[in-house]
C-alpha cells in the first residue's frame, strides 16, 4: 500500500496535476480521497484518460490488453502493480510454458484477479472454494499448477490446494507464503484478538478483500464484529459495557484513521489501551525507475 501511494504522490510532484489512475490505487476511501485532493483522477477505463496524460496502473495490476491500449494511444504510463502480484503473473506464465493446466485460486471480479487473468496466455480455471475444485471439468491425470490471489486467506488457500492435490495426480504450485505478508500478519493478529475480545472492530473498506476476511475471522470466533471505514461509523452501543474491545485494520487502512477509531472508542468508554505483540513489517519494494531518483 505504502509503495502504491508513494508512486502517485511522486508522480504528482514530478509531473504536476492531474495524473490519472486506472481503478482505485488501493481499496480505501480515505487514501483515494486524499490523493484526489492532491490532483489524482481515478478512472475505470483508459478511454476516460485524456491524450498524453500521465497514467498509473493500480497496485492490483492490469491485463496486458490494458497495457497494449495505453501503448497504442502513446499514454505515458507508470506501473504501480505490487511486486507480489507481478510474481504471481510470472509464476503463471512459467507453468503455462511447462504445459500445465493452471488453476487460479481467487475471487471473481476482484481487480487483481481480472488483471492476472489478462496477464497469462492460455485458459486459467478460476476457483475460490473446495466445491469449485470438485466442479472442475479437467481429467484427473492432467498436470495441474495453481497460483493464488495475493490477498486471500492462507487458511482458505490451503483448503483449496488440499482439494486440488486430492483430486489430481500431478499438482505443483508456490508456497502459501507467497500470499501477501501484510494480509497474513493481519489475519494472525485478528485471530489473537478474537480469542480475548468481546467485540472486534475492523477498520477497512467494504470493497477490500483482506478487510472483509478480518471481519469473517472475528465472526468465526463468534465475536460480534463490525467493519468500519472510519470513526464516524462506530455505533456507541457496540462497545458500551463491554470488557475488551479489539481493534484491527486492513492492509490499506491509514494509521491516522486507525488511531482516530481508538480515540473515539476511548471517548465512549474510557479504558486502558494495550497492543498485542506481532511481527514487524520491514519488507520494502523499489519504486518504478522513472520515479526512483
Amino acid at each position: 500500500m505504502v509503495r502504491a501511494i508513494e508512486i502517485v504522490e511522486r508522480a504528482l510532484e514530478r509531473y504536476g496535476a492531474p495524473v490519472y489512475v486506472r481503478h482505485e490505487i488501493v481499496h480505501n476511501r480515505h487514501v483515494v480521497d486524499s490523493l484526489k485532493a492532491k490532483g489524482a483522477r481515478f478512472v475505470e477505463e483508459l478511454d476516460e484518460v485524456p491524450e498524453g496524460a500521465i497514467t498509473i496502473f493500480s497496485a492490483h495490476g492490469v491485463a496486458r490488453a490494458v497495457m497494449n491500449e495505453a501503448e497504442r494511444r502513446s499514454l505515458p504510463t507508470i506501473d504501480a502493480t505490487c511486486p507480489l502480484v507481478t510474481k504471481v503473473h510470472i509464476q503463471g506464465r512459467r507453468y503455462v510454458a511447462q504445459g500445465r493446466t493452471v488453476v487460479f485460486i481467487g475471487h471473481a471480479g476482484h481487480p487483481e484477479v481480472e488483471g492476472t487473468l489478462g496477464q497469462i496466455d492460455g485458459k486459467l480455471h478460476l476457483v475460490s472454494s473446495e466445491e469449485d475444485v470438485a466442479n472442475l471439468t479437467i481429467p484427473p491425470d492432467t498436470p495441474i499448477a495453481y497460483i493464488t490471489q495475493t490477498t486471500l486467506s492462507v487458511d482458505d488457500a490451503r483448503g483449496v490446494i488440499a482439494a486440488l492435490r486430492s483430486r489430481f495426480k500431478d499438482v505443483v504450485g508456490p508456497e502459501t507464503r507467497d500470499i501477501c505478508y501484510a494480509t497474513q500478519n493481519r489475519q494472525s493478529a485478528a485471530r489473537e484478538l478474537s480469542r480475548v475480545a468481546d467485540v472486534l472492530i475492523v477498520v477497512g473498506a467494504r470493497n477490500s478483500s483482506n478487510s472483509n476476511r478480518l471481519r469473517e475471522i472475528g465472526e468465526e470466533y463468534n465475536v460480534p464484529t463490525h467493519l468500519v471505514a472510519d470513526a464516524s461509523e462506530i455505533d456507541p452501543e457496540w462497545v458500551r459495557g463491554v470488557g475488551v474491545v479489539g481493534v484491527t485494520a486492513g492492509a490499506s487502512a491509514p494509521e491516522t484513521v486507525v488511531q482516530e477509531v481508538v480515540r473515539t472508542l476511548m471517548q465512549i468508554e474510557p479504558s486502558e489501551v494495550s497492543s498485542l505483540d506481532g511481527p514487524s513489517e520491514t519488507v520494502s519494494f523499489r519504486l518504478p525507475a522513472e520515479l526512483a531518483i
